[in-house]
């Protein structure tokens, strides 16, 4: 991933920066020298900040009452979700305005937030990271253009006015063109000076073209560079308009899909976080449109005023700069073939004309100032949007080159001059006829669309019976072996630690023996769950097959001491725990084995092999107890921690 160097920027003094309170919250957090109160005395300095931190608590269901005061809010949220959310409001607050023309700065943060209330519910859906973090994250994910419109402004308003006018050039390849850098490689700088963790930073920066990332498809970086992806549809959506829908809402039942939810949990996840959106703004006194419900803009779709059996639904777009042809062009078109129509004097004026009203058809005269006809044909060719534009020639020509040569620009038809209000009422017959065969090639691309958006949820389901255990619910071992392996490839390339942990329930034979396997299975059920309601964010927890588990450890893995504290943790915690099966209680113990990757280690399968003999060693010792493989040797964990200490 390329990183601007954004140090000259930074002196420049250009770069957008949040204001003196974010600045100093995000310098003390770093130096470790906040206490509680020293964030509510910088965070009541700002007011709009104080609001959203007890909007952000109060919406979560796990509190029983609603948080009235600051210094519970701040107590409830971790400070790095606080200086996180800190820097983005405070920048939303300073950025509302600002000198460059083209950029539409209240619509950028809409757009912002909604990304960053669909990040939320996403994280909330899929576990994968802290929804705080990925709230604030959400709101930042672009904010490389807003830098770019505070350092270029000029330049940038022209960068976007070519976007507008052909988005099928990427807005990151124009600005590479015109400033040598890109809107993802200024945000990522922004992000990493803003203290955001890197596997998020890197997401943030391929979000656009998740399939450029380069990440495994099952990789945690893959998965957030998806949800982001998503998010950002989603927040596109929400600004578009009801023309554009179509297709984004066929994509977006494809995206979400790939995480799960068909089209009828989409439409709720969508509506809810819409509502959330709504009240956000009102907060941040932000633009936000109305927005009809999910399904209800999937029903428009179907029933558009567009699909009318009636030819007076076309929209037309003539062009003449002859007053008297016009009119009287304009006269057959309304009052005898009942079309609405949009009159324009010259090529130029009618381009620009299109991208607002999207006609259906275009009629215009061959000959004309500042940008004639055929000139006219071939623009709107070159966009996205015009390719399904019917184009009526009005010509005097009837020349076979110069007709063909209209046809070769793109042109469908031609009505030569004298208008013969016969002959001009067939084209436009035929005309109709093509709109209504585009519409229902549209309406079965959606149903196509829609129908792999099912069966990408189909196969995610069948996907996900085939990686969980049905017993516990948990991942099976075809789940955690893959998740071994992308963790070791990935510790491997990039020299990061990685530790394995065998859990087996000890003397759970006996259990079997003495209550029986139905009792036994709600034992392993209990454990399982107890033990994976207590992994550490990153950590993958699977059963291996009968009372044996295996536990993949990423996080917290940087030394052999810090994965035995967390192991002791969880088997003091199972031996704490009782079961009562038929009102008798039942006390359990379970035995660990511990390995860390070592350097002679050349397989993902040594490293559980060695897991495995501290495992046999802690079971021979006595069981109740965590024994760690290290250096060759094996250690019991508790006597080993307590001489280290």
């Amino acid at each position: 991933m390329k990183i601007a160097d954004i140090t000259q920027l930074k002196t420049s003094g250009f770069l957008p920066q949040p204001p003196e309170v974010a600045l100093t919250l995000l310098a003390s957090s770093r130096e470790n020298e906040m206490t509680l109160s020293d964030i509510g005395r910088f965070i009541q300095a700002n007011p709009t900040l104080s609001r959203c931190l007890g909007q952000r608590m109060n919406k979560t269901p796990t509190h029983s009452h609603d948080i009235t005061s600051l210094s519970e809010a701040i107590f409830r949220v971790d400070l790095t979700a606080v200086k996180q959310l800190a820097i983005g409001i405070s920048l939303l607050e300073q950025y509302q305005h600002g000198s460059c023309k083209g950029f539409d700065y209240p619509s950028f943060w809409s757009h912002a937030l909604l990304m960053a209330l669909a990040m939320e519910a996403l994280g909330k859906t899929t576990r994968i990271c802290t929804p705080d973090e990925l709230f604030a994250c959400g709101l930042l994910a672009r904010i490389g253009c807003l830098a770019l419109a505070t350092i270029y402004p000029d330049a940038y308003t022209d960068i976007l006015a070519t976007h507008k006018q052909d988005p099928s050039i990427s807005l990151s390849l124009l600005e590479q063109q015109r400033l040598q850098i890109d809107h993802n490689q200024l945000t990522a700088a922004m992000l990493i000076d803003f203290d955001i963790p890197m596997i998020l930073v890197e997401s943030i920066y391929y979000h656009e073209a998740p399939m450029e990332s380069g990440f495994s498809e099952e990789s945690h970086p893959f998965q957030l560079v998806r949800l982001f992806h998503l998010a950002k549809q989603v927040a596109d959506l929400g600004l578009s308009s009801e023309s554009e829908r179509t297709e984004r809402i066929s994509e977006l039942l494809l995206l979400g899909g790939n995480i799960g939810l068909d089209s009828e949990s989409f439409g709720d996840f969508f509506d809810q976080v819409n509502v959330e959106w709504q009240s956000w703004g009102k907060i941040l006194n932000l633009p936000i449109p109305a927005l009809p419900s999910f399904h209800k803009m999937m029903g428009m779709l179907v029933t558009s005023p567009d699909n009318a059996a009636d030819a007076s639904a076309l929209r037309v777009l003539l062009v003449e700069d002859e007053p008297s042809s016009r009119m009287l062009a304009e006269s057959v078109l309304t009052k005898i073939l009942g079309h609405t129509v949009f009159s324009a004097n010259d090529g130029k004026q009618a381009f620009s004309l299109a991208m607002e009203i999207m006609p259906h058809i275009v009629i215009t005269d061959w000959l004309m100032p500042t940008m004639d006809g055929l000139e006219l044909t071939k623009a709107l060719r070159a966009a996205d949007w015009g390719k399904n534009v019917y184009i009526i020639m009005l010509t005097s020509f009837e020349d076979d080159e110069q007709i063909a040569e209209a046809f070769e620009a793109g042109v469908n038809d031609y009505v030569t001059k004298p208008i013969d209000i016969r002959a001009f009422r067939a084209r436009l017959r035929a005309a109709w006829h093509y709109r209504k065969l585009q519409e229902s090639w549209e309406r079965d691309r959606a149903h196509l669309k829609r129908f792999a958006a099912e069966l990408a949820v189909t196969n995610r389901k069948l996907r996900h019976a085939a990686l969980t255990d049905t017993l516990t619910e948990i991942p099976n071992r075809r789940a955690g072996m893959e998740a071994l392996a992308g963790a070791w490839n990935t510790a491997s390339r990039a020299g990061l630690p990685i530790a394995v942990m065998l859990v087996d329930i000890d003397f759970f034979k006996k259990i079997n023996d003495t209550y029986g396997h139905a009792v036994g299975d709600k034992i392993l059920k209990e454990v399982a769950i107890s033990i994976r309601d207590n992994t550490r964010k990153g950590d993958t927890f699977c059963r291996m097959g009968g009372e044996e588990f295996l536990m993949v450890c990423q996080n917290g893995s940087k030394d052999a001491q810090s994965v035995c504290l967390f192991a002791e943790r969880l088997r003091r915690h199972i031996k704490m725990k009782t079961i009562v099966v038929n009102e008798t209680p039942i006390r359990i113990t379970i035995s660990i084995g511990v390995a860390i990757k070592e350097a002679s280690m050349t397989s993902d399968d040594q490293l559980v092999n060695a897991a495995d003999k501290a495992l046999y060693a802690a079971k021979n010792g006595g069981r109740d107890r965590v024994c760690l493989f290290l250096d060759n040797q094996l250690v019991d964990c508790d006597k080993w921690s307590a001489t280290l200490s």
